[in-house]
């Protein structure tokens, strides 16, 4: 999908009739029409399990749906009319189905929706976002907020026009998850009494290679673009960013510093993305926090925000528990990488501490709409964004990064894909 700049967006004659911030209370249906209309672009795996938990958990209702690629569509199509239909609602009108390069915009200037969920490869988050704050509609955009500087600079500016106007929501849903929320709310209250270090980690297999259905370089490195940086930030964007949050959220601090390594070994023989880092951030009152992040490798690992004190150590895994040992000892009571009894299922327990961090998420957003408060995450999604950008940049060039020289240097990636072949 194509960047844009704000004035190809604001001189397009299809952007004139929606550059109008609307109140919150006007921003979607009627009376007669009350659902939040949402439309997606990007029709992948990720933004398909976004937009069901929204069809199938709150009131809202998908509208319209914009991907470069014909195929992504009519793959995508039968779960959202699936997903509409299991909650009594409409299926999606064929007019309302937008396919090649202008096909975001042609989403964000139908009249009829009210959010837009951004679930394209990460290059595009910025100018999509931005486009749709300037359209006057409520965001809900994947992470990261951006593979750059630049680019995270853009989506915190676009938060600030949006503040008080419209809903901005980043996907970092690992933040309402009932587990980690609790977990959270401990620590801060002293149950493991001074942190003393954290230690992170994101333990992944190797990904896969999607096979185009062309022989365009443009449709090869899309379809794969979490293999290159410029597209995707590369896996500690990707994968690790989810702790980094986790830990800039636990502490509501931000790194000032990072010392890394990293390499491409056992990855694939295309791309620049990096299968493995090892960072150690610096966070204020000389906090230690190291970070691991593989993708590499048939087996998948273990995910996990280890938080020591001098009281406790809380440690957060997506598989095999959230609890405290200490002074303080707590368990969420999420299964520790055993398989439930049947009694436990019955009682309703779980082994993923993820188990409902999609479904909140998602109310959250709509639930923002629909009662006119408000949420603005821009800031925090993209500052996050930009401490995984801090690690990454220490591992590639083997120095010492800090936030401030990061910050001033308003890093760019020069992305140049020839997407106008793919109109028809």
């Amino acid at each position: 999908m194509k960047l844009f700049n704000r004035r190809e967006f604001l001189a397009s004659t299809t952007a004139v009739s929606v550059f109008t911030i609307l109140k919150p209370n006007l921003v979607f249906g009627s009376k007669a029409n009350s659902a939040v209309r949402i439309g997606i672009i990007g029709c992948g795996g990720r933004g398909t399990e976004v937009i069901t938990e929204m069809a199938k958990n709150t009131g809202a209702r998908i509208h319209a749906m914009a991907d470069l690629f014909d195929y992504q569509l009519e793959k995508a199509l039968p779960k959202y009319n699936q997903a509409n239909n299991e909650s009594g609602k409409a299926t999606i009108d064929s007019a309302n189905i937008y396919r090649g390069s202008e096909a975001y915009l042609q989403l964000i200037n139908d009249p009829q929706v009210d959010a837009v969920l951004v679930s394209s490869p990460a290059y595009t988050h910025p100018g999509f976002l931005e486009a749709a704050v300037l359209a006057g509609k409520h965001v809900y955009c994947e992470k990261p907020a951006a593979p750059d500087v630049a680019g995270c600079k853009k989506v915190i500016e676009a938060g600030e026009k949006a503040a008080g106007k419209v809903s901005v929501a980043i996907g970092f849903q690992i933040r309402h998850a009932s587990a980690y929320v609790e977990m959270a709310n401990r620590i801060r209250n002293g149950s493991i009494g001074e942190i003393v270090s954290v230690q992170l980690y994101y333990i992944s297999s190797r990904i896969g290679f999607n096979q185009p259905v062309g022989k365009s370089e443009a449709e090869y490195k899309i379809r794969n673009h979490f293999h290159f940086n410029e597209l995707s930030g590369g896996i500690f964007l990707d994968q690790a960013i989810h702790m980094i949050d986790v830990c800039n959220w636990i502490l509501d601090k931000t790194p000032e510093t990072s010392i890394g390594r990293g390499n491409l070994k056992g990855g694939p023989d295309f791309g620049d993305v990096f299968t493995n880092y090892q960072v150690i951030f610096g966070y204020p009152a000389d906090l230690g926090v190291s970070v691991h992040s593989t993708q590499t490798g048939p087996a998948f690992g273990d995910v996990c925000a280890r938080f020591t004190g001098t009281k406790g150590v809380a440690e957060a895994h997506y598989s095999l528990g959230v609890f405290i040992e200490g002074d303080n000892a707590w368990d969420s009571g999420i299964l520790r990488g055993v398989e439930p009894t049947p009694q436990q299922r019955a009682a309703g327990a779980f082994t993923s501490a993820l188990h409902d961090s999609n479904t909140n998420k998602v109310k959250n957003f709509i639930s923002s709409i629909e009662s006119g408060n408000l949420i603005n995450e821009a800031k925090s999604g993209a500052t996050s964004t930009l401490s995984a950008i801090l690690g990454r940049m220490s591992a590639e060039t083997k120095t010492e990064a800090r936030w401030n020289e990061m910050n001033a240097s308003d890093h760019k990636y020069n992305v140049n894909l020839n997407l106008k072949q793919f109109d028809k």
